[in-house]
C-alpha cells in the first residue's frame, strides 16, 4: 500500500456535520438520562418537588430535542440528494458512503453509543413508570381506606356557604378503619 492511503483522510464539511450532530444527540441524550435516573431516586424518596423538578428538566431536554430532529432532518435529506434516495430511506450504512472511512467509523461509533443511551432511558423511564404507579396505587388504597374515594367525610371548604366539618379530632369517635389505616407504621 502507497502512504497516502495510509494517511488519514482531511475531514469533509458534511463529515464534520454529522459528527457534531452525533456529539449533541449524545450530549442531550445524557442529559436526558441524568434527569430520569435523579426523577427515579426522587420517587424512591417520595420527594414531590424533586419528582416535578426532574420532570421540568426532562421537558425543556425535550423541548431542545426538538431543535435536534430539524437538524436530523436536514442533515438526511442532504445525503439523500447525495445518495438519489428520499431522506426517508437514508440508513446509517448508506450516510456512511458520502464519508471519508474514518468519519463513517467514528459515525458508527457514535450512533451505536447514542441507541445505548436511548435504550437505557426508556428503560429507566419505564421503571419510573412503574414505581409512580405503585406509589399512586397506594395513595389510591389509602384513601379508599379513609373513606375519601367518593364518599363524603365531611369536610367543606370555609369560604363555602354553610360549610360545616363534620370531622372529630376526637381518636375515639373516628371509624375503626381510619384509625388503623392511619397507624400504619405504629
Amino acid at each position: 500500500m502507497s502512504a497516502t492511503t495510509l494517511a488519514p483522510q482531511a475531514p469533509t464539511a458534511f463529515g464534520t456535520d454529522v459528527l457534531r450532530h452525533l456529539d449533541t444527540q449524545i450530549a442531550s441524550a445524557r442529559r436526558l438520562l441524568d434527569a430520569v435516573l435523579r426523577q427515579g431516586a426522587a420517587i424512591r424518596n417520595r420527594d414531590v418537588d424533586a419528582v416535578l423538578a426532574r420532570l421540568g428538566e426532562m421537558q425543556a431536554e425535550m423541548e431542545r430535542r426538538s431543535g435536534l430532529e430539524r437538524d436530523r432532518v436536514r442533515l438526511l435529506t442532504q445525503a439523500g440528494g447525495g445518495l438519489g434516495i428520499p431522506a426517508h430511506q437514508v440508513t446509517l450504512e448508506a450516510l456512511a458512503q458520502l464519508l471519508h472511512a474514518n468519519e463513517a467509523l467514528a459515525a458508527k461509533g457514535r450512533s451505536a453509543e447514542l441507541r445505548g443511551l436511548l435504550a437505557e432511558i426508556q428503560r429507566e423511564h419505564l421503571v419510573n413508570r412503574a414505581l409512580m404507579r405503585q406509589e399512586l396505587a397506594f395513595l389510591s388504597h389509602l384513601t379508599r381506606q379513609l373513606g375519601v374515594d367518593g364518599e363524603d367525610v365531611g369536610y367543606r371548604p370555609p369560604s363555602e356557604p354553610g360549610a360545616t366539618m363534620r370531622a372529630t379530632l376526637d381518636p375515639a369517635a373516628q371509624p375503626v378503619r381510619i384509625r388503623r389505616a392511619l397507624d400504619l407504621e405504629a
